[in-house]
């Protein structure tokens, strides 16, 4: 990249020395005065398409410089700066390539919202078995670098969020002076997030010991018993790492999932720190209200059981995730 970097300055520089040190020839004088007028009404015309539609066409993109001289740091600012580091794992099958890629642009288009916060998202699948998934799934990681494969057979319930949860310590490099992430979410490809409120909250949670969730039963109290629905829940950094080293959750991996983490904490005496997120975290509405279902309110942690494309578009509407939708004359969407 230095090598690029170099050879284009120094092209760019070469350009320069010519134009000044050119020595002027009055022969073509009268040649670059005629183009000179020529030219001048084009430049003009030009300049005021650009103002008049900026959105357009963007000025930016011809002056900026190759981005391979752009600093390699330049993309680590945020995640070397971070004040609060979340890794929100997104449990799905490898077949799921187009819930996958509505739920990259949901999150995305929030990543502007989080101020000191870095949210990864990643999306976690077991052992790929097809030559199509082996060749899709590649590709997207090739793109986007946003998928953890583990050894597995796909499953719900037969272990695989104990896999998520316990190879996160080998996997990720945690021989910093920090851990690579203060908290670890572990959520399905129902779940929609509002991950800057996802982060205001945690940033004010001590960062050990904690479990957070929508607590079942919902009306229980107390730093003990119940679980944290499967439909999302946070696990400080020192828990995934006693997930890891636990026997307890080796040996009781199978189940549902979401059950078998509280078993963990429970009877392992971890998760002090049990935060219940009703009614801010709840299952899309429809149906009866409940203690766990509810309409949509606007200070809401996530939203469950969006099953459908129709059910995702209408809570992302609700949330108004297009609302920054630039006007142009290049689309029409009413």
């Amino acid at each position: 990249m230095i090598h690029l970097c170099s050879a284009y300055l120094s092209v760019f520089a070469m350009k320069i020395k010519l134009r000044v040190f050119q020595p002027p020839n009055f022969s073509q004088r009268k040649v670059s005065t005629a183009a000179f007028l020529v030219l001048l009404p084009i430049s003009l015309i030009a300049l005021i398409f650009f103002v008049v539609y900026p959105g357009d066409l963007s000025l930016q993109s011809l002056f900026a410089p190759p981005s391979a001289c752009l600093p390699s740091s330049l993309a680590n600012v945020t995640s070397s700066e971070a004040e609060l580091r979340i890794l929100l794992g997104v449990l799905t099958v490898a077949d799921a390539y187009q819930r996958r890629d509505l739920i990259r642009r949901a999150y995305l288009l929030q990543q502007p919202r989080l101020a000191a916060s870095r949210v990864d998202v990643r999306f976690i699948l077991c052992r790929l078995t097809t030559e199509e998934q082996r060749t899709f799934v590649a590709m997207e990681i090739m793109l986007y670098d946003d998928v953890i494969i583990l050894d597995c057979a796909e499953n719900v319930n037969e272990g695989k969020t104990y896999d998520y949860l316990s190879s996160l310590p080998r996997i990720l490099d945690a021989g910093g002076r920090r851990p690579p992430y203060d908290y670890v979410v572990k959520t399905d490809d129902d779940t929609y997030y509002l991950i800057d409120k996802l982060s205001e909250t945690l940033r004010g949670l001590p960062r050990v010991d904690v479990y957070l969730g929508m607590r079942v039963p919902c009306r229980s109290t107390g730093s003990e018993g119940g679980f944290m629905s499967g439909m999302g829940y946070a696990l400080s950094w020192d828990l995934v790492e006693w997930v890891a080293a636990s026997e307890l959750a080796r040996q009781k991996r199978l189940g549902p999932e979401d059950i078998m983490v509280g078993v963990w904490l429970n009877e392992g005496g971890r998760g002090k720190n049990r935060i219940n997120m009703m009614p801010r975290m709840y299952d899309y509405p429809g149906g009866p209200e409940t203690c766990f279902r509810h309409g949509f309110v606007p200070d809401s942690v996530a939203v469950h059981k969006l099953k459908d494309n129709s059910k995702w578009a209408t809570t992302l509407q609700y949330f108004n995730v297009t609302q920054g939708l630039k006007k142009s004359k290049l689309y029409f969407i009413d």
